[in-house]
């Protein structure tokens, strides 16, 4: 399909444009009659402008233009100018284009349409326009008729428009993007839950809603502990609990809760419902607007403003939209709006991943509220999210640096953070960790000095909040050392959020921090052997697995060496584009069986369902580290694998965690079949090769590559001796190797790694040969072994 030179590739659902719809009149412009004396102007009639419109969607603009059509075309039939001149359009529809392209014979055919029809497609006059700029018309015989021709053409292209108009809202509203928060959020219409647990708790009505058709019946021991604690005596919160269990709402609820307060307060309700029916007309432009949002949010944004929040964008949007429009010729009302709507609740999280998530568990809570919500995270366009901030969002949820970024722009709706209700701040050992976040702490300096608000209620979460770490004896041996515990790192923690009063501390960890549903087992082995016992791990058991590595270098090798060994790893690391890091979450969630290479940015707060293993490749550097990586698994009562591989670097950090996770037991070895290890060191080392070959030629590549535009950009001829690549003869006896490599380790992998033994003895007893079965070990799961090993374990000390 051809894309028009300067126009966009859009998809099929961003039909929706704006259009002009005039409120006044054509005003005629005062001209000095001796300009018509010069020959280039005596085609010039006279001089008209246009000062009074407002921009409505494509689909008003005929209905405000059908009568001004038909007036205009009683006083001057003949007239070939058009009675309201749209804007340029930014957007085109792919499938509208390819239509009208195809439709150029037939178009020429039908020329001879009567004139009358024209009248008949005015709803759709401004698609059409938006044909002309694609459209070119074919040449006619005469000059007279050409007028006549292109009209005709258009109302040919106005019917093809019009038929696709009509399809589409049912092809957008049907679909549904997937993301990894989709099966945990999946709304069920048909059955809905029993949410009489949660009513005790002082939970909003619409939000008791929302629950149940979310299927959430009952609460979570730190949803049930900190939601009336929050809503009914209107206390800040302290809460850790473990991963996994339910976090995220106990801060949510409250923070609607709030939201909705204020705006029964403040009158906002009856505001929004006087404005309901201006609303509606401005639904279609919505809609524009949030779809071209999805460019900024990528898939999983698009699901939220298009389907779970096109209600909350549309309630009392009319303002608000033409504040935006035009917005340099009215900056005092605009900023006056903003202080009538001002920003209410704000939620801090340490990952733009994690924003993502937090959106969508506000937004699928809040789908019966009218409340709007926003995402303000790093990688996409910082112009696309003031807009969305021009909507002037009740909830903002953000990571700090963009959020800094735009409080120092003084965003109109950022200028204001006195009246903030709710602040949240989520991973909260993380956040305010020293030499991290330095944006946190200049927020968290405004929030508690100019922009303080007493009002406010501060929540702060964790599943590491009150996870102490041991203080070495060098240290307690000086002056002025103090003995870390709970309450000291607690009080140092309200002291840097700013937490003046008595918070309620709700603190459901375990002394070990790690879930009890959580399998941990290891392996002790040379740095050089990882890779074997990861590839053997990945083949012998199938599942949803996350490998986590300290550094991005390493999760690199580790995808390239996995992906020539055809175990299809997804990368996710701080180096990635931001679309393509949710890409790879998303696939992760969607395939049964599949390997997320990541670093720590994907080990706090990702709710991604199923995680069956999680490997240590290289042991955190950190107790906490090691607390969320392994909370990936084992979620909201189901069991899970956590498996540490150990390196001769890595056993300091793992004494350390060791200890302060004070374990009371040893972490059992996991059981490795060492008759299959020959075969997968054969392999793993083949790929090896391959990998270390493949990495100097495409650095050898990019060398002679940089140092040949540097050469012409200095107009001198480079030695041969400088390029890496010197010799042909070298590079294709390298290239035969490789190729070579490559067919030989196709070939290993073509054959079983675990064989299947078939018992000889006695093959025809039972009158027919048995048919070899794969051995129990191999279909069996990693947990299974382990709990298994552990069962023998037990029996044979007891035996003892």
């Amino acid at each position: 399909m051809k894309t028009k030179k300067g126009r966009r590739f859009t998809s099929s659902f961003k039909l929706k444009q704006k259009g002009i719809a005039i409120t006044g009149k054509w005003k005629t412009v005062q001209v000095d009659p001796n300009l018509f004396t010069d020959e280039e102007f005596r085609g010039i009639v006279c001089f008209e402008e246009l000062t009074e419109y407002k921009l409505v969607s494509s689909s008003e603009v005929g209905k405000v233009e059908e009568e001004k059509k038909r007036t205009f075309e009683s006083l001057s039939e003949d007239s070939e100018e058009e009675p309201v001149v749209p804007p340029k359009k930014k957007k085109k529809n792919k499938d509208l284009r390819s239509k009208t392209d195809n439709s150029g014979e037939a178009s020429a055919s039908e020329v001879d349409e009567p004139v009358d029809k024209e009248t008949k497609h005015n709803k759709i006059i401004k698609a059409a326009n938006r044909e002309d700029h694609g459209h070119v018309s074919e040449s006619t015989s005469s000059t007279k008729d050409a007028p006549k021709k292109t009209r005709k053409k258009k109302q040919v292209a106005e019917n093809k428009a019009s038929e696709l108009q009509g399809a589409l809202p049912s092809v957008t509203t049907s679909k549904k993007v997937k993301s990894w928060t989709t099966e945990v959020l999946s709304a069920s219409n048909d059955h809905k839950a029993d949410v009489s647990a949660w009513k005790d708790l002082f939970v909003p009505e619409p939000v008791l809603r929302a629950l149940s058709h979310l299927g959430f019946s009952a609460p979570t021991p730190i949803q049930a502990l900190a939601l009336p604690s929050a809503i009914r005596d209107n206390m800040d919160v302290l809460g850790a609990a473990e991963t996994g269990s339910g976090k995220t709402l106990a801060f949510a609820i409250p923070m609607i809760h709030s939201v909705l307060q204020w705006q029964k307060r403040n009158g906002s309700t009856s505001r929004n419902d006087s404005v309901s029916k201006e609303s509606h007309q401005h639904h279609d432009e919505t809609r524009w607007e949030n779809e071209d949002e999805a460019e900024k949010l990528t898939h999983q944004q698009v699901e939220d403003s298009g389907d779970e929040d096109d209600e909350s964008f549309t309630t009392g949007s009319a303002k608000t939209l033409e504040n935006f429009e035009f917005d340099s010729s009215a900056d005092t009302h605009s900023i006056a709006s903003h202080k009538k709507r001002p920003l209410l609740g704000l939620v801090l999280t340490p990952t733009r991943e994690l924003a993502v998530q937090v959106k969508h568990h506000i937004d699928a809570v809040t789908r019966f509220t009218g409340i709007k919500t926003a995402i303000l995270v790093g990688g996409m366009a910082a112009q696309k999210q003031e807009r969305v901030l021009n909507r002037k969002p009740e909830i903002v949820i953000a990571t700090p640096g963009r959020l800094w970024e735009l409080v120092k722009e003084r965003h109109p709706h950022l200028s204001n953070l006195r009246q903030l209700r709710c602040l949240v701040i989520d991973e909260a050992d993380r956040m305010v960790e020293k030499g991290h976040f330095l944006e946190l702490s200049q927020l968290l300096e405004i929030l508690n000095d100019s922009q303080y608000n007493p009002q406010r209620q501060t929540f702060v979460f964790s599943a590491t909040l009150t996870l102490v770490h041991q203080t070495p004896l060098r240290v307690l041996q000086k002056k002025d050392a103090k003995k870390m515990d709970k309450k000291t790192k607690l009080d140092l923690l309200m002291e840097k959020v700013g937490i003046k009063g008595k918070p309620k501390v709700i603190d459901l960890t375990r002394k070990e921090a790690t879930v009890e549903t959580l399998t941990e087992t290891r392996i002790h082995c040379n740095t050089e052997e990882k890779d074997y016992y990861l590839y053997y791990f990945l083949l012998q058991y199938p599942g949803r697995t996350m490998v986590f590595a300290n550094s991005i270098d390493c999760v690199k090798r580790l995808s390239s060496l996995l992906t020539i060994l055809n175990c299809n790893p997804l990368p996710l690391h701080a180096n990635m584009h931001q679309k393509q890091r949710l890409k790879n979450l998303e696939r992760f969630a969607e395939r049964e069986s599949c390997v997320l290479l990541t670093t720590d940015v994907a080990a706090r707060g990702l709710d991604i369902p199923n995680v069956q293993h999680v490997i240590h490749y290289q042991v955190p550097r950190t107790s906490e580290l090691y607390v969320h990586r392994s909370g990936r698994t084992a979620r909201a009562a189901s069991e899970g694998l956590s498996l540490l591989l150990i390196g001769p670097d890595d056993l300091i950090n793992f004494r350390k965690i060791y200890k302060t996770l004070e374990k009371s037991e040893e972490l059992p070895l996991f059981p490795v079949d060492s008759k299959c290890m020959i075969s997968v060191r054969e392999r793993v080392n083949l790929a090896r090769q391959i990998e270390k070959a493949e990495f100097f030629n495409s650095r050898a590549k990019q060398h002679d590559s940089w140092l040949q535009q540097a050469a012409e950009a200095l107009e001198i001829d480079p030695d041969d001796d400088m390029f890496m690549g010197k010799y042909e003869q070298e590079e294709s006896q390298k290239k035969r190797m490789l190729k070579g490599m490559k067919k030989q380790l196709k070939h290993m992998l073509s054959q079983p790694l675990f064989k299947v033994l078939m018992k000889t003895k006695y093959p025809t007893q039972s009158g027919k040969l048995p048919l070899p079965q794969r051995s129990m070990s191999a279909s069996e799961s990693a947990l299974g072994i382990v709990s298994k090993q552990q069962a023998k374990k037990k029996k044979s000390i007891k035996v003892n």
